[in-house]
């Protein structure tokens, strides 16, 4: 039976339309629905609704579940809806009328968010490692290539040199960035929903809220009850922003692979174990992974606009449109991780052809040194633009690099300062997911 059942079944389509793949989702949510409905019992105790003979009598049921489910031999039915009838069908079925009590006191729809935001807590620390391992693959070229020059773009016309150190550490930074970004939104959706109920409290338990929320590990409290509602959609959100900048970092960096791994290119060959080939052409290889992780900013882009225009004008209190934003924020994140798999694997094995790159550095992209080398013989800056473009070429320097001692630019990446960055991020990923 349905928690909702009152004695009237609703049509086998109702139950298709109205539950869709939300008890896919759901089976990835029981471990952490499980855990949410441990710490209800615990309330329940406090209460005095549950006896600590009936807690402890959930309590083994609840690692039973959670075992099953973990091993992968329970899940979600179409029938069942969601995760929390699971476990309530599963809690009554071993310990009879105990287990029909443990829904006293909550709604699915605090429950839900309790199971999803636990979820997020692991599923982002995920994301994150695997962004890190992709950053700190893109260091460790920054440090090897800082001296190998290469033409620097600007509408993909040769504009000034660059070195691919200097590449992959703007990547490596852009990336940095990001996790900061993610983890401060992280921190924002690690907010207990506990007790909220529908969204209107609930009437004569006196739930411990506070409790309960440091009990499960969350930073903090949703206090007023109607904005946890309220707020569906809008940290989910935040978090998916927050990946979608991730993902615009992919895009540009599998974008330049793609394009520097070209034949007309040929600045960088990819790990042939992550290309395929042609079904027709017998010569191909193909740079399918980072077309792929190029393309994937685009999914995450859409689940993005699901979440910030679905939750719009809708009056307050829950509506069953609210239900999408779990999928879209689920799939985002599973996404996101696939998408930095990838990336972590294939960045270590990218080898870079310094003779085509040498070739590549023509004498016109050194015109901007010459006009200021003629500025620093006191020539005014308008003066030596013209008289550096009239020159049929530019004289390359002898030693490139050394005319840069700004940091950050060519010759002058700083991998160190990227390894503590990333460092310190690394460290507070590891402290959340502990």
């Amino acid at each position: 039976m349905k928690l909702w059942d009152k004695g009237t079944a609703a049509a086998d389509w109702v139950t298709h339309f109205t539950v869709g793949e939300d008890w896919r989702w759901d089976t990835l949510l029981l471990p952490y629905d499980v855990e949410g409905t441990r710490a209800h019992a615990w309330a329940l105790t406090q209460i005095g609704v549950l006896t600590g003979d009936e807690l402890g009598q959930i309590e083994s049921a609840l690692d039973a579940v959670r075992d099953q489910a973990l091993a992968g031999d329970l899940y979600v039915t179409v029938e069942d809806e969601d995760a929390h009838t699971a476990i309530e069908r599963e809690l009554t079925a071993r310990l009879g009328e105990v287990g029909q009590k443990i829904h006293a006191g909550r709604s699915r729809n605090d429950q839900v968010l309790v199971a999803l935001r636990l979820w997020l807590r692991d599923a982002l620390a995920a994301v994150a490692a695997e962004a890190l391992a992709a950053a700190e693959a893109l260091t460790d070229i920054a440090e090897r290539h800082d001296d190998l020059l290469m033409p620097g773009y600007t509408h993909l016309q040769r504009a000034m040199p660059t070195t691919v150190g200097l590449w992959a550490a703007a990547y490596a930074e852009l990336l940095a960035d990001d996790l900061d970004r993610l983890a401060e939104t992280r921190d924002r959706a690690d907010v207990s929903p506990w007790g909220s109920a529908a969204g209107y409290g609930v009437p004569r338990l006196d739930l411990p809220r506070e409790a309960v929320a440091e009990r499960l590990g969350f930073r903090g409290l949703q206090r007023h009850v109607p904005a946890v509602q309220l707020s569906r959609g809008k940290l989910e959100a935040d978090v998916v922003h927050s990946l979608v900048q991730l993902g615009a970092t992919a895009n540009r960096l599998a974008s330049d692979l793609v394009l520097f791994a070209s034949a007309e290119f040929g600045f960088v060959k990819l790990p042939l174990e992550y290309t395929t080939g042609s079904s027709i052409m017998p010569q191909k290889r193909n740079p399918d992974v980072l077309e792929l992780a190029r393309a994937t900013y685009h999914r995450l882009t859409a689940e993005l606009h699901l979440l910030l225009s679905l939750p719009a004008n809708l009056p307050s209190g829950y509506h069953r449109d609210l239900q999408l934003t779990k999928e879209a924020t689920m799939r985002a994140v599973l996404t996101t991780r696939d998408l930095f798999t990838a990336l972590r694997h294939l960045v270590p094995g990218l080898t870079f052809d310094a003779e085509r790159l040498r070739a590549a550095v023509t004498p016109e992209l050194f015109a901007t040194d010459a006009a200021l080398a003629l500025v620093e013989q006191g020539v005014p800056f308008r003066q030596a633009y013209r008289q550096a473009a009239a020159l049929e070429h530019a004289e390359p320097p002898a030693d490139a690099l050394s005319a840069y001692t700004g940091v950050g630019m060519p010759g002058r990446a700083e991998p160190e300062a990227l390894r503590r960055a990333l460092a310190e991020i690394r460290a507070r990923v590891d402290g959340e997911s502990s």
